[in-house]
């Protein structure tokens, strides 16, 4: 049986290998299960063949996805050609709006025969500015496993058929290092602050997000000497401009690759960049202040054209439709106010205790654990009806 599966960005490739190690575990002794995949290095190592690596190609925002286009294109259309010649059993789109919708309607056109499941679908429910997008993932898709509440109940009112799994973080956290552990490992002394830095993941994010966060951390260290500030890198390629930026702007910071959640486990705080990585802090019971910038005349386009507007961009308030944690966009996102939100975070108790609480109240809203293992369920009970 062979399935394929499409997916990018760092968090794609993340959910992706999450997804395929689970439908190994799964599958049914003696099935022979081939994975043909777009996506990136963790889905390769769980056993999938790579047929474009997508985890560097992603962006959010309109001017910001133009150098991307050629290459999500290329994407695409190697896709489609492979689907062309070797038709799947099935096929798993994970994310990735831009290709898995030309990757969708393909499918549906063309292979109508072949089940098309989504995983974790785009978050039309949360920004949508027309339903013309949601119409074409409910078209092709015979499938959806929705990770948020939320998700799950737009796209079932929008017609498709929809099983809420849960969200596939819960299950990562059944193997984390505790504090005393990863502080240890860390070399972290017992009176000193650690504070997370996640800057980017993307391109575009070394640009807009990192010299506003690592301002802030300068201004913080000064205030609080005993500060130390931690990087979990998301791609290597980032490694140079990081540590370049640590230099110019004073810090003491240490770049870490594959200890992220050490880093997590220890911290005492963490200023990061809008998304997925909101959630797994707050798994951590980490507080944490969410900065996010966009091009000024994307968001110019968003707000005067297309009438767009969001409620909120980190899915830790998402997952609640409240704030839990604070969100700084776009020209909110200063260092005046990153420093602020930081230094009431850092040393008022009772705001401390108020984020863990909230923390607590959304983690009952994330399912419970074996969320992989259920959506493998699905794919698999699936594939055996094909």
């Amino acid at each position: 049986m062979r399935i394929f599966i499409s997916t990018g960005e760092v968090s794609g490739d993340l959910q992706g290998s999450l997804l395929i190690a689970a439908i190994k575990r799964q599958a049914a002794a003696g099935l022979e299960l081939e994975i043909v995949a777009l996506g990136g290095e963790k889905m390769a190592e769980a056993g999938a063949t790579i047929l474009g690596n997508t985890s560097g190609i992603g962006s959010m925002g309109l001017l910001e996805s133009l150098p991307y286009i050629l290459p999500t294109i290329n994407v695409q259309r190697q896709a489609i050609a492979y689907l062309k010649q070797n038709p799947p059993d099935l096929v798993v789109l994970i994310d990735y709006m831009g290709p898995n919708l030309g990757i969708g309607t393909y499918m549906q056109k063309n292979l109508p025969e072949v089940p098309v499941v989504y995983y974790i679908a785009p978050q039309e429910w949360v920004w949508s500015v027309s339903l013309r997008n949601t119409s074409r993932i409910v078209g092709f898709t015979d499938k959806l496993l929705a990770i948020f509440p939320e998700e799950a109940r737009y796209y079932q009112e929008n017609g498709a058929n929809v099983s809420w799994v849960g969200h596939p973080l819960i299950d990562r956290m059944q193997d984390v290092p505790n504090r005393q552990a990863a502080r240890a490992k860390l070399g972290i002394i017992p009176e000193q602050i650690a504070i997370a830095l996640l800057p980017a993941s993307r391109q575009q994010e070394l640009k807009y997000l990192l010299p506003v966060i690592f301002q802030a951390a300068q201004t913080i260290q000064a205030k609080l000497p005993e500060v130390h500030f931690w990087i979990p890198l998301s791609l290597e390629s980032f490694r140079q401009p990081i540590a370049a930026a640590i230099q110019k702007y004073g810090l003491q910071a240490t770049i870490v690759s594959g200890q992220q959640k050490e880093v997590f486990a220890a911290a005492d705080f963490a200023i990061t960049k809008s998304g997925t990585v909101n959630l797994e802090l707050a798994l951590f019971n980490v507080p944490q202040v969410v900065v996010y910038r966009l091009n000024a005349i994307t968001v110019w386009i968003a707000r005067k054209i297309l009438k767009g507007s969001i409620p909120f961009a980190s899915p830790v308030n998402l997952v609640v439709m409240r704030e839990i944690v604070p969100e700084l966009l776009q020209e909110k996102a200063t260092s005046e106010n990153i420093i602020q939100a930081a230094m009431e975070l850092l040393l008022n108790l009772e705001r401390r205790q108020q984020t863990l609480t909230d923390y607590a109240q959304m983690r009952q809203c994330l399912g419970e654990v074996a969320v992989c293992d259920r959506a493998a369920q699905e794919i698999l009970q699936i594939l055996n009806k094909v």
